[in-house]
């Protein structure tokens, strides 16, 4: 059993999700692991980790729209808002998506769909600087 890992550097924009699908796949096939589990975890907790449709960008907008009614910044109320307005609002959307993510590995590729990419999710309205560590782990 062989194992790879590597940590990405994902400069953000502001809120919003940004595409690591090509980073993911170019670690996989420099691995030269062609069967077995990607691990993805996200280091932070204002930021989590997605695998959403990544052909229409109307998906990406929707879902931002969506979270922005669940979980609004600068709600009356909350304690946390150390870092400004957006603060505790994004730690709340961090908590109802997910910082890990498995994605099976076959035959050198990761087993993802057709219409199917994974994102980083960037929670905060500024831009940041964001680690995603990458473990990779089969034969």
């Amino acid at each position: 059993m062989k194992q790879a890992t590597v940590t990405l550097a994902i400069e953000t924009h502001g809120r919003g999700l940004v595409e690591i699908t090509a980073a993911a796949g170019d670690f996989v096939r420099g691995s030269g692991i062609t069967e077995g589990l990607l691990t993805v975890f996200c280091r932070h907790t204002s930021a989590s980790l997605l695998i959403q449709e990544n052909a229409d960008p109307d998906v990406r907008h929707d879902l931002d729209a969506f979270f922005a009614r669940l979980s609004p910044d600068g709600v009356p109320g909350w304690r946390h808002n150390n870092e400004g307005p957006d603060d505790m609002s994004a730690h709340i959307r961090s908590a109802l998506t997910q910082t890990s993510i498995a994605i099976p590995l076959l035959a050198g590729q990761l087993a993802m769909g057709s219409w199917q990419g994974l994102f980083l999710w960037e929670h905060r309205t500024r831009p940041h600087r964001r680690e995603v560590v990458l473990h990779l782990i089969g034969e």
